[in-house]
């Protein structure tokens, strides 16, 4: 079985902004993930990504804000864009605004 994507979609949330979904299950896990799934999720603001989760052979699941990494605990497709999302509000309000 090849790995089969379940969405592959770019969402624009602003003139400068967007998010962008990949998330494939795949035959056996990553490791060191233990779960079936392949992900990244991005949120790109002025040309630049400012959150990433994903889940890299070798790394594991983990999340990037800037230039910071820390792990990140998978439990399920919908838990994390519930995670990615709340990610992407808190973002939004630690900018200043014009």
């Amino acid at each position: 079985m090849k790995a089969v994507p379940l969405i592959r979609r770019r969402v624009v949330l602003a003139v400068d902004a967007f998010v962008e979904i990949s998330v494939w299950r795949v035959p056996q896990p990553a490791p060191p993930a233990a779960h079936a799934f392949k992900y990244r999720l991005a949120y790109v603001v002025g040309g630049e990504c400012v959150l990433r989760y994903d889940n890299e052979r070798g790394k594991g699941d983990h999340r990037h804000e800037g230039a910071e990494e820390w792990p990140y605990t998978f439990s399920t497709p919908d838990q994390l864009m519930l995670d990615f999302s709340a990610d992407i509000a808190r973002w939004n309000c630690k900018q200043p605004h014009a």
